[in-house]
């Protein structure tokens, strides 16, 4: 099996990329290695990836329809692993031009292309964001997901979209992968967890939105890589609603949409206080008002991803944390 993955040098794209190496499965990468967040740790995941001979590596933009095109049709990969987008809901408040370019019309690209060379499965990361303001929890495939709070969301929407008439039109196997908020080791700076992590040994204030009265589907990145292993050999079909009834599985496309998190809810303050508890350091908090386009919870239900393939998330926050530290401890020692 050969298997192409976009944001190979990204937090997800990394991890899923050494385990499938590690598994001899030749691997290309593809990845624009741009500076939205530090580009040396996007150098140090991708010389660990370098080091094993089943994989090859193309720096450039899912933009860049010519040279995308051109490497899947030299690399002919059996699947691709579509993890690429540029992420974060904040930035996305000012730069929605980055988003619209690179999630929306990068992804399409990928879509166009991988009809026309007929894979035998495409696999989409998407995010829990799409869920948007909905307050029925957990959030379930089959909830509407019309009212998103940021463009983020919103450009993670269209893609779904677009995958799903492709998908229609012309047969093409595609699974779309809601993230419900993934941390751990070569994690992204960005992230809260990160940010927080940075300040408190640096004896800084962090900022906490609504006063910490927030809930988040925190889910550990091996739980996460476990869950994409068992889907690669298990594309959708357009009979697979005999096998398994779920009104989110398309009647007219080989096509669906799983939610992939850790299944329960953890309030923020207490993430912050196990933190504190394992650097051993008094963290001093500046309560903030709610941020546009953040929204007060995430709780996944993937009830539907577990029928498919047996996914068991077993990595419990405070364990996560602790490995979290342990790598933060060894990498910017």
């Amino acid at each position: 099996m050969k298997i192409l993955i976009t944001g190979s040098s990204g937090f997800i794209g990394f991890h899923l990329a050494k385990k499938l190496l590690e598994k001899g499965i030749d691997i290309c990468g593809y990845d624009s290695m741009n500076n939205y967040y530090d580009v040396g740790l996007k150098k140090a995941r991708l010389n660990i990836l370098k080091k094993y001979k089943n994989f090859k590596f193309v720096k450039n933009k899912i933009e860049n329809e010519k040279i995308l095109r051109n490497t899947i049709i030299k690399f002919k990969p059996n699947v691709i692993i579509h993890l690429a987008a540029q992420a974060g809901v904040r930035f996305s408040i000012k730069n929605p031009d980055t988003y619209l370019h690179s999630n929306v019309i990068g992804t399409f690209n990928i879509i166009k292309i991988c009809n026309s060379i007929r894979i035998s499965h495409l696999i989409i990361g998407s995010s829990s964001s799409v869920y948007g303001a909905n307050k029925k929890f957990p959030f379930q495939e089959i909830d509407k997901s019309d009212h998103q709070v940021s463009f983020y969301a919103a450009t993670k929407k269209s893609t779904e979209s677009l995958a799903h008439s492709y998908s229609a039109l012309w047969n093409l196997p595609t699974t779309v992968l809601r993230f419900f908020t993934v941390y751990g080791p070569w994690g992204r700076p960005d992230m809260a967890y990160f940010k927080f992590t940075k300040k408190i040994l640096n004896g800084k204030k962090i900022d906490i939105y609504n006063k910490g009265k927030m809930y988040r589907d925190y889910t550990y990145i091996d739980d996460i890589i476990d869950g994409i292993l068992r889907l690669i050999k298990k594309p959708p079909s357009l009979n697979i609603k005999k096998k398994i009834k779920n009104d989110s599985l398309s009647p007219v496309a080989p096509f669906r949409i799983l939610n992939i998190g850790n299944t329960k809810k953890i309030y923020l303050l207490d993430f912050i206080n196990t933190l504190e508890k394992e650097l051993g350091k008094k963290i001093k908090k500046n309560f903030l008002p709610m941020q546009k386009g953040d929204v007060h919870s995430t709780l996944s239900d993937c009830s539907l991803l577990k029928k498919i393939t047996g996914y068991n998330p077993k990595t419990n926050y405070k364990d996560g944390i602790k490995k979290f530290l342990n790598w933060y401890s060894n990498y910017y020692n």
